[in-house]
């Protein structure tokens, strides 16, 4: 689970959480043996994992999305690649990708970032914009870290190599999440996400520790198809009426497991559900994927 990272708040704001309370949210009920769909509050794609088997790196290509805005509340969503954190036992995740997010007056706002939990995440000078063609790509060796995210469409680059104390190399995944908000270190909500209409996920591939290259439905390893399921912990105004939220799921997979698309969608979550404390929201500080 990654979350907690709104690249659309200023930096200042982000404060480190527990990695462990930020992979505990991220899946729901994710099993502790490979499974083929689960639910998450917050993220939807695929990830795919082995017992005895790591990953060195995973990379796929999307279009940046256009996000459909309306003024008055904001909202947030995120597209990338990245390997760890799968498991609910995961302390660190490292990822990178981009941000398409709504502000409170209907402005859509894009940006690139890079995380490697449990730092907190960086945005970068990479120009997005929605419609342009992206490519991004995390590799890992030993404790060493290298993220790159290319805009094809602008022929520009970004490419970052770290090192980082903790590692997580367990699973791969290609993601779309909802960021989330933390209240305090022991309690996490998703934030309400954008309608990013679909994203498609292209030359999606990962490859081994030991130099086994595949897409997701290798044989070498087990995928598990992740739905975004807005949960009771949902951070929205309690109303006495029926409320929305954005839902994600992903398509079935082709072109040889490399290819699927995510898409938005919204669902009615009843009152005892949103029930989600007003002065929660106010407290909100932590910010992370």
């Amino acid at each position: 689970m990654r979350q907690l990272a709104n690249h659309g708040v200023k930096r200042a704001d982000r404060i480190g959480v527990a990695a462990a309370l930020i992979l505990a949210i991220a899946l729901v009920g994710a099993p502790a043996t490979m499974a083929s769909v689960t639910k998450s509050t917050n993220w939807a794609g695929y990830a795919i994992h082995r017992s005895g088997v790591s990953f060195r790196s995973v990379s796929a290509a999307w279009t940046q999305p256009h996000a459909t805005c309306v003024a008055g509340g904001r909202s947030f969503s995120a597209v990338w690649v990245g390997l760890g954190g799968y498991k609910p036992t995961s302390r660190a995740l490292e990822q990178v990708g981009t941000e398409v997010d709504c502000d409170a007056h209907g402005k859509v706002l894009s940006s690139a970032w890079f995380e490697l939990v449990p730092a907190p995440s960086r945005t970068f000078s990479l120009p997005v914009r929605p419609g342009d063609a992206m490519h991004a790509e995390v590799t890992v060796t030993g404790h060493r870290v290298v993220v790159e995210l290319d805009n094809l469409t602008k022929h520009r680059s970004f490419r970052e190599t770290t090192d980082a104390g903790l590692i997580d190399i367990s699973s791969a995944e290609w993601i779309v999440e909802a960021p989330s908000e933390c209240i305090n270190s022991i309690s996490c909500q998703a934030l309400p996400l954008t309608d990013f209409g679909s994203v498609t996920f292209a030359s999606a591939a990962a490859a081994s520790s030991t130099g086994r290259a595949g897409t997701i439905t290798d044989g070498h390893w087990g995928r598990t198809k992740i739905k975004l399921t807005p949960g009771a912990q949902r951070l929205t105004v309690a109303q006495t009426t029926n409320d929305t939220a954005g839902t994600a799921a992903p398509s079935p997979l082709r072109s040889g497991g490399s290819v699927f698309e995510v898409t938005y969608a919204t669902a009615t979550i009843q009152p005892a559900q949103s029930s989600v404390r007003r002065q929660s929201r106010l407290r909100a500080a932590y910010l992370r994927h």
